[in-house]
């Protein structure tokens, strides 16, 4: 058969002979992305796996704690991850071996490792003043920031309120000030008594705006009453400046 006839053939409806060899390339280099996808995530696979094996572990809060770890991470930030984990695990021992567990939460969340304290740990009602019964639950605290494995961690003193009014006669004009002193006296106490390194810890005040619960009764507004001590993951440590 003559090539023009072939052609004629070809472009009558019969295939080409070259798109069957082109499909076939196709779908090979289909099938190489699919793997080159599924390779990439064994690791997140593997980590989350590891992190499953803390849980049922000793632990303030029941049935143990896990960091939620996301699944598109690099090998060197998956390190820093299981180290954070670990890190979580060895704070709630300590915390439950000093017999602070009714005092002090311990809640893992997106930013990092959160140590939270309600402000009758601390402080009495509209007072910035740190009590004196908790300078040694502080210096417990101070204890852990300054362990080699949280070193090289920043670390953010936050003081929130309820949306109770300040009382006339108060020192503070508005929840904004109180908010703020507590968590800079906080701050200070950590730097200046306890000599963790200044450049890796801040404070901020919140006042009543980044509330745990409603405020609705006693009980929740005493919930919102806190200071609390993060220890940032990394992602959270490059926003700082």
């Amino acid at each position: 058969m003559s090539r023009r006839r072939r052609k004629v053939e070809e472009s009558n409806g019969g295939p080409a002979e070259w798109l069957t060899t082109y499909s076939d390339m196709v779908t090979l280099l289909l099938c190489f992305f699919v793997l080159l996808f599924s390779f990439s995530s064994v690791d997140a696979e593997k980590f989350r796996s590891i992190m499953s094996s803390f849980r049922g572990g000793t632990g303030i809060l029941s049935g143990g704690t896990s960091l939620d770890i996301p699944f598109n991470l690099t090998e060197d930030e998956l390190d820093v991850e299981v180290e954070l984990q670990d890190l979580l695990a060895q704070l709630e021992e300590y915390i439950e071996t000093l017999g602070l567990g009714d005092r002090i939460v311990i809640q893992p969340e997106e930013r990092g490792i959160v140590i939270r304290f309600m402000d009758n740990v601390f402080f009495d009602s509209g007072s910035a003043e740190i009590k004196e019964e908790a300078y040694e639950i502080l210096h417990s605290v101070a204890e852990i920031l300054n362990r080699e494995e949280f070193v090289n961690r920043h670390i953010k003193v936050e003081g929130h309120t309820d949306t109770d009014p300040i009382v006339r006669a108060s020192k503070y004009a508005t929840n904004w000030e109180l908010s703020a002193a507590r968590a800079t006296n906080v701050l200070r106490y950590l730097v200046e008594v306890e000599s963790i390194d200044g450049g890796r810890i801040s404070s901020s005040g919140y006042s009543y705006y980044r509330n745990i619960a409603p405020n609705d009764t006693p009980e929740n507004k005493a919930k919102n009453r806190r200071v609390d001590i993060v220890i940032l993951r990394g992602e959270f440590e490059k926003l700082e400046p």
